[in-house]
């Protein structure tokens, strides 16, 4: 199962807006993300995004020029070999420490696109530099939300929904099949947020919750189907209301 997929980050989920199933276990191509990114930008224009975060898989000149000329911010990792201003990122920030920031002190060109690049070193030891428009404390805040997608996917395959396990290969219903998932994996996030402000998740003696937001909202929407069905209302108008935006009070 290969999808590409454009979300918005959520109260530590990244929740799916538009995707794409891919016919090969690769890379997505230039096309393809551009084709996803078009999608998105006609129910949302650019001017309501804050940026678009990758990961190294996704960078080229191409990609980055088309992100640059509709008006998108970009925070996208580049690989430790990637050329800018004619050396190698590792050869650049060779000497970082773990934990350590660093900018270089002028925009290089990196893929054809004059950008700052912040690098800092992960606690593995991995260099992590990033081609950003934005800035060094922003770029860092930035990424780590890129991680969010990691919770939606664990919560959607193996630790919750457990899709990949259905054996769909078609491109056609993989992407109609991911939507109904989507779709019931929202309505538990949603259930929860709300649920959340009135009856928090434990935490545990380590300092972690007991359970995973939306395996918290699952559990509520299923108590009111099976067990308490005079409060079945309530969840089904909660479900017709929007999130509150991230910045909301």
């Amino acid at each position: 199962m290969n999808l590409l997929v454009l979300g918005v980050v959520l109260h530590g989920y990244t929740v799916p807006l538009v995707w794409t199933a891919l016919d090969h276990d690769g890379n997505s191509g230039t096309v393809r993300r551009i084709q996803l990114v078009s999608r998105l930008l006609k129910a949302l224009p650019a001017a309501s995004w804050k940026g678009l975060v990758a990961d190294r898989e996704f960078i080229g000149g191409e990609w980055f020029r088309f992100l640059r000329r509709k008006g998108i911010k970009r925070a996208i990792r580049i690989r430790k070999n990637a050329v800018v201003d004619e050396l190698r990122v590792d050869t650049w920030f060779g000497d970082l420490q773990v934990g350590e920031v660093r900018c270089l002190a002028e925009r290089a060109n990196v893929y054809g696109e004059v950008m700052p690049i912040v690098a800092t070193r992960s606690p593995a030891g991995d260099l992590v530099a990033i081609a950003t428009d934005f800035s060094v404390w922003d770029t860092c805040v930035l990424y780590r939300a890129r991680w969010s997608v990691e919770c939606t996917f664990g919560s959607v395959k193996s630790r919750g929904f457990d899709l990949e396990r259905t054996g769909i290969t078609r491109p056609d219903r993989l992407e109609r099949l991911f939507g109904l998932v989507v779709l019931a994996w929202v309505s538990c996030l949603r259930v929860d947020v709300w649920h959340q402000a009135r009856v928090p998740i434990k935490v545990k003696a380590h300092g972690r919750s007991a359970m995973s937001l939306v395996r918290y909202g699952a559990e509520q929407l299923c108590n009111a189907l099976r067990w308490n069905l005079p409060g079945l209302p309530e969840l089904i108008r909660l479900l017709s209301t929007p999130f509150h935006a991230p910045d909301a009070a």
